[in-house]
């Protein structure tokens, strides 16, 4: 199998209040300031977009749905928490074919040894069709810290998917 020619990215902010216009949505700008600078460093050709949505479980499911088979990489921000309104976790668990849990696992350990507040997010990540997709939470600072560990097993991540063995065969 072959990687695609051009990676399509799909970047979803889930914030009633970004939504509304009560304040800008840095969170999605600044996944998709790090994921085109990894692309880059990596020579991988790209699309990215980004979507505003509110924290609502309808539009993100039809969303992910249509994205599916558009998109290679979806990364959500926001909705991870234990909010009434966080159920961005909720909506995506059923739709994964396959979970990669470790992962975020990894993260909320990592993180959550010096901010335990860290470990109350509920991030997951998997492949729903034909694309991965990670939750991330909405802080900036999360998602600086979820980008940096997300994107060194990116590559690899990218390769299984696609049945491209990169293993060692001796």
């Amino acid at each position: 199998m072959n990687l695609p020619e051009k990676f399509e990215v799909l970047i979803i902010t889930l914030s009633d209040r970004a939504h509304k216009g009560e304040y800008e949505d840095l969170s999605g700008p600044r996944i998709r300031e790090k994921i085109s600078e990894y692309f880059s460093s990596v020579n991988w050709e790209f699309n990215i977009n980004l979507t505003l949505i509110p924290d609502d479980a309808t539009i993100l499911r039809e969303l992910l749905k249509s994205a599916s088979g558009i998109y290679n990489i979806v990364i959500t921000t926001g909705g991870t928490g234990i909010g009434p309104r966080d159920i961005t976790v909720e909506t995506v668990t059923p739709l994964l074919t396959k979970e990669i849990p470790g992962i975020m696992e990894f993260i909320r350990i990592k993180y959550g040894t010096e901010k335990p507040n860290a470990l109350l997010s509920r991030g997951v990540a998997g492949i729903i069709g034909k694309s991965l997709i990670y939750t991330l939470p909405g802080s900036v600072r999360a998602v600086d810290e979820y980008m940096t560990e997300i994107l060194k097993t990116l590559k690899h991540a990218v390769y299984m998917q696609h049945g491209i063995d990169t293993h060692d065969k001796h």
